[in-house]
């Protein structure tokens, strides 16, 4: 990709453009109130994305797995919730980062936990400072739902990368099902950043009312962090 556009001339195709111009332009200069919707399973993988977009967001919701190594930082017990404790440190530190950069970090306050992770496990409610020490949490609950979909319904730009939980069992799909109709019936810029979020979008069927969902998977994310695209330089050298 790199070494050809040395020797010849070497343009983008029109969807590599558009692409890389919508990653871009929603961090130059965003509409707002700009949300960031952010879930998955771990703080590590999506540290780059989530400090760039405390420095660019007014706001940045954050679901699924994550969540729980931020409440450890925030001093909860989180079960057997997926948690990454070598990360517990960083994640309070972009809490305090959040602060200080006037950008408001929402994290679940209930959420949907069961005992086992499993198609046949049972849910039920909790508030986010008590999760049982056999519990496991699987999804955002219904408070949070309605305090995420307010957030989003107030924006002029979504940028949302991430499920609010295991989105692929049916009973634990609805916060991140309510969250994507959310963005959906706004009248917002709605960009998606690939992955498992682009798989929910398709389950829910709402792929039509998004403005744009990204095909460039973890390429995109890279460009989301800031980092320089190396095909993309050497294009724009060209």
């Amino acid at each position: 990709m790199v070494g050809p556009a040395a020797y010849i001339p070497a343009v983008a195709g029109f969807l590599l453009e558009k692409e890389v111009d919508t990653l871009t332009s929603i961090f130059a200069e965003p509409e707002r109130p700009f949300v960031a919707v952010v879930g998955g399973s771990k703080v590590s993988s999506k540290i780059g994305v989530l400090d760039h977009l405390i420095d660019s967001a007014d706001t940045l919701i954050i679901g699924g797995g994550m969540a729980y190594t931020f409440f450890l930082a925030k001093g909860y017990e989180v079960g057997t919730s997926l948690q990454e404790p070598d990360w517990v440190e960083r994640a309070g530190e972009m809490l305090k980062k959040a602060e200080a950069k006037g950008c408001q970090i929402l994290l679940p306050i209930d959420n949907v936990v069961a005992d086992h992770f499993g198609e046949d496990a049972v849910g039920e409610v909790c508030d986010s400072d008590k999760i049982p020490a056999d519990r496991m949490g699987m999804d955002i609950g219904p408070k949070t739902v309605e305090l995420y979909c307010d957030a989003v319904k107030k924006a002029a730009t979504v940028f949302w990368n991430g499920p609010m939980g295991v989105f692929e069992m049916d009973q634990f799909a609805k916060g991140t099902e309510a969250v994507a109709r959310a963005i959906a019936d706004s009248d917002c810029t709605s960009i998606i950043g690939g992955g498992d979020s682009v798989a929910a979008i398709n389950k829910f069927g709402l792929a039509d009312k998004m403005s744009w969902i990204s095909t460039g998977g973890g390429a995109s994310m890279e460009l989301v962090e800031g980092k320089a695209l190396p095909g993309v330089e050497a294009l724009l050298d060209a």
